[in-house]
């Protein structure tokens, strides 16, 4: 199939029907980009806003994004979590600079306009004008009517603690957009406890967006890069493993069960591997297994397209992926714990979130190489990146010397974007 269907351009064509030769202009065509926003963030999906922890209290609300869309997750007075576009419906701007807090309604400064927590508005300054010398002048018009001016609201879906939300009012429920395989791999790591919110670490990554979802979806490249993970045994090939997919490939789950490192004949042959690596802080090390990880140690979650969601060992986040261009995303984690974590535990956590974020022992790796590709694409844009390790298919599989995941999300992609 010729995909110039999907995006106006010749130079985009796939191999045939298959999905293991990625055209890079998949990477550097805003064109591409533009439609991507709206036929995956805008219509059709869930997109991840936030966790309920970051707004406890009536009035507590957030600042983020759906898309490229600036967003506003808040709790009303009534307890309710309500998300609303931030954009005024006088003139358009984007009335919140604040990136949280905790506000009574919402007042754009430009002229005044207030609205509700849930988006209705509520006063507009000078609505009906101004008297001098007994006459009326100015004001909105006679038919003018504040319930046809209210700000766009998203639709909201609410599960463990964990809040996503769309322009789409027809979207499927989300435990449908999900499927049962990934929502159990969900519901694993959100499981009703509640959630303490420990911090964030905020970047942004010159590189396209799906480009981090394809590096959650190959499992054997941190064998490969990543010197921490090899020779510690967090995540490498020689681990018990397995790959899981929704039944349209597009959610994932990579599950791991870690080994003791060390010497390994699969792992040691490759430079990543540092057999004289020591720590100077063994607590990075320290790392006790709790009753609901089951036997997996390591759960890398994948729900396309806007979120991961983390479990390394005892480190937990969510990452949010917030596309800025075709070239470009911030990505935006969100460390947790749970609400019966011992002081001990929260330490824990934290300790082990250093392996994680933009200068992360594990995860700069990651922002650095996703930069030098989208370099080589932008300077070879009629090329193709090969996918076919493991083989040319889309199946889950029990190892992670494969491409499945990767070939899979691309199945999906194709699926919606040549429609």
């Amino acid at each position: 199939m010729d995909s110039t269907k999907a995006s106006g351009h010749p130079h985009l064509r796939w191999d045939g029907e298959g999905t293991h030769k990625i055209p890079f202009e998949t990477y550097t065509s805003e064109e591409i980009y533009r439609r991507e926003l709206e036929r995956f963030f805008y219509k059709g999906h869930w997109c991840y806003v936030g966790l309920e922890a970051e707004i406890p209290n009536p009035g507590d609300f957030k600042r983020t994004v759906v898309g490229e869309r600036s967003v506003l997750m808040a709790r009303d007075a009534a307890g309710e979590i309500r998300v609303v576009e931030n954009v005024c419906a006088h003139r358009g701007m984007q009335f919140c600079r604040a990136r949280s807090g905790n506000r009574r309604e919402y007042v754009c400064p430009y002229h005044q306009w207030s609205y509700t927590l849930s988006g209705d508005l509520q006063g507009v300054p000078l609505r009906r004008g101004i008297k001098q010398n007994g006459r009326t002048f100015g004001g909105m018009p006679a038919d003018f009517k504040t319930a046809d001016n209210g700000l766009t609201r998203l639709k909201v879906a609410r599960r463990g603690g964990v809040v996503f939300a769309s322009f789409d009012h027809d979207v499927v429920p989300f435990e449908k957009f999900v499927g049962p395989t990934i929502l159990g791999y969900f519901d694993r790591l959100f499981n009703g406890r509640g959630l303490t919110i420990l911090g964030y670490n905020r970047q942004r990554i010159p590189g396209n967006w799906k480009l981090m979802q394809e590096n959650i979806k190959d499992p054997y490249h941190a064998g490969l890069l990543h010197s921490w993970f090899v020779t510690f045994g967090l995540w490498r090939a020689d681990n018990k493993s397995m790959l899981r997919m929704d039944d349209h490939r597009r959610h994932a789950a990579m599950i791991s069960t870690r080994g003791d490192g060390g010497k390994a004949e699969q792992v040691t042959q490759v430079a990543s591997f540092k057999e004289t690596m020591l720590l100077n802080d063994p607590g990075f090390l320290d790392i006790v297994h709790e009753p609901w990880w089951g036997d997996p140690t390591v759960v890398m979650t994948t729900i396309f397209p806007s979120v991961i969601l983390q479990q390394q060992v005892n480190s937990v986040s969510t990452r949010h992926i917030q596309p800025v261009g075709h070239g470009a995303f911030d990505f935006v984690w969100t460390h947790f714990g749970f609400d019966d974590d011992t002081l001990e535990m929260t330490r824990r956590r934290l300790n082990q979130a250093n392996l994680f974020g933009p200068a992360g022992f594990v995860s700069a790796d990651d922002g650095e190489v996703i930069e030098f590709s989208q370099q080589g694409f932008e300077s070879k844009p009629f090329h193709r990146s090969l996918a076919e390790m493991g083989g040319r298919d889309a199946e889950p599989t029990e190892h992670m010397v494969t491409e499945t995941l990767i070939r899979g999300m691309y199945r999906y992609w194709r699926s919606v974007m040549e429609q």
